[in-house]
């Protein structure tokens, strides 16, 4: 066990506080030969070689014609970048100076030894590579190394499962792909916590048909939700089954429009690449009518934020205000009276309209050819009926994994500013094992900091840290935390079921 020195600050702030915290999204990193070792045994000796042969030095396996993405090649002056605009991918991506920090992530034991110190009681972990199998395009590769994945998370945390839980991770090309991972993950493994992108990129059929190597390139991102190429219904119907949270986590995924395209600066491309994945899975579920079909369901938005879903939530009630069915007759060019419409741009045209009001182009609003109210619904899914409805089908079911040093967290918390009095559910994920991260001793120590900052009361930072999250979690299972640290705190959290017993009558 390392040597302890003294106290740190987040240790320190933990013991005044009356609650546990929970990490939402802390990270694990795969510790790459015995990743390999868990590859081979799934995938069969044959499968392994090629996705050997796939990743070529980089274990992520992207195909890149540009270029390295994760690798040290990375400059900005090879032609052949330049040629692809072949995005700069993260490099020095994860703490090394401080060698316990740096070994911390790979090993769940020294996490689990080391957990007092960053002031955290329970943390649910992600692994890194599921950030990044998901969008292999190989399907039998996709899935020999999720699987692989998953078990290999699931075997080296079983013995800390006190404080700790593996996100497993789920492929949704198909909802086939993601019922067999999901099924076996739960079932087989013991999942509790399970993670999908917030989309897959698929080809354009006109231009793939004429230029298929245009693919990734040129695409359109499927968010499972509105438009999408299949219905994922089933995939929601099952996590209402196994009751399990959607949790959704992006990630920098090569040649799309998720990213930026700068091929010298990574972080040009990095910043708010999460906020923007997410934002398009959310709205895109949301629209698609998912919450209003499954209105149980838990998602949560993983490394994002909370500001973009703050401005996202105001804004469908501000669109669907203005383009609602009953709202549309006031913009349709039926509506309008085309006598007084010319008469006004004859008086006051002034010179420049001389002339062109007899010219045989057309000057008039053009009538849509759609006519049909199924069609021109386009909140139908919604079942809206005022705005207000927004609320409780956005806030009951979001939630949304904010970083320690993110100040606008407190926006989530903003009644006066979040129209109806709504408060976002904001939740900590510590991000630790990546570069946002340097010292994981000090997650807790800046979160405390939206308090001395005056940013969230102490009831709100209770929820910040322990209450939305675990309150996620309790509601898709309520016996989620049975067995852990945080388990009779958790308890608390859980509403009682009221008493059917009568009340004895007066003699």
């Amino acid at each position: 066990m390392p040597r302890r020195g003294k106290r740190t600050k987040s240790a320190q702030i933990r013991e005044k506080l009356d609650h546990p915290v929970i990490d939402s999204d802390g990270h694990l990193r795969e510790f790459q030969p015995l990743f390999l070792d868990y590859v081979r045994k799934v995938g069969g000796p044959a499968l392994f070689k090629r996705y050997q042969d796939r990743f070529k030095g980089s274990v992520l396996g992207f195909d890149l014609r540009g270029g390295d993405l994760y690798g040290v090649n990375q400059d900005p002056r090879d032609p052949k970048r330049q040629d692809w605009r072949t995005p700069r991918g993260v490099w020095f991506g994860s703490p090394m100076q401080h060698t316990l920090n740096a070994a911390t992530p790979f090993l769940p034991k020294l996490l689990h030894q080391r957990m007092d110190d960053m002031g955290l009681d329970y943390t649910i972990l992600y692994p890194g590579l599921g950030l990044a199998l998901p969008h292999q395009a190989d399907e039998e590769i996709r899935g020999a190394t999720i699987r692989a994945l998953n078990t290999y998370f699931s075997e080296t945390t079983r013995d800390y499962a006190d404080r700790m839980t593996p996100a497993a991770v789920i492929p949704m090309h198909t909802p086939k792909e993601a019922l067999a991972e999901l099924n076996y993950a739960v079932t087989e493994l013991g999942a509790k916590v399970i993670m999908i992108p917030p989309g897959v990129m698929r080809p354009i059929p006109a231009l793939h048909r004429k230029y298929p190597e245009a693919f990734p390139d040129a695409a359109w991102a499927d968010n499972f939700g509105l438009d999408s190429l299949h219905d994922y219904d089933a995939v929601w119907q099952r996590c209402m089954e196994l009751k399990v949270v959607v949790t959704c986590h992006g990630g920098m995924v090569p040649n799309t429009m998720w990213n930026g395209r700068s091929i010298s600066n990574f972080s040009f491309n990095h910043i708010g690449n999460m906020a923007l994945q997410q934002h398009w899975f959310c709205k895109s579920i949301f629209m698609g009518g998912v919450t209003r079909r499954f209105p149980d369901l838990q998602f949560a938005f993983m490394e994002c934020g909370v500001g973009w879903a703050c401005m996202l939530y105001a804004d469908l009630i501000g669109h669907w205000d203005k383009r609602n069915l009953a709202a549309l007759p006031q913009f349709d060019p039926a509506n309008l009276d085309g006598q007084r419409y010319t008469e006004l741009l004859r008086e006051y045209g002034g010179k420049f309209m001389d002339g062109m009001l007899d010219r045989p182009e057309t000057f008039l609003p053009r009538k849509t050819k759609v006519t049909d109210p199924v069609l021109l619904d386009e909140w139908s899914a919604l079942k809206i009926e005022q705005k207000k409805d927004f609320k409780a089908l956005f806030t009951d079911t979001f939630n949304f994994g904010c970083e320690a040093d993110d100040p606008i967290t407190a926006w989530g918390f903003d009644t006066k500013r979040n129209p109806y009095g709504a408060r976002l559910n904001a939740m900590l994920g510590s991000d630790i094992g990546h570069f946002d991260q340097p010292d994981m001793t000090e997650v807790l120590e800046e979160a405390y900091e939206l308090v001395e900052h005056d940013l969230l009361d102490v009831d709100q930072f209770r929820d910040f840290t322990f209450g939305n999250a675990a309150r996620m979690h309790l509601k898709m299972n309520p016996d989620f935390f049975k067995g852990t640290r945080v388990e009779a705190a958790t308890d608390k959290l859980m509403p009682r079921a009221k008493s059917k017993q009568k009340t004895p009558r007066a003699a």
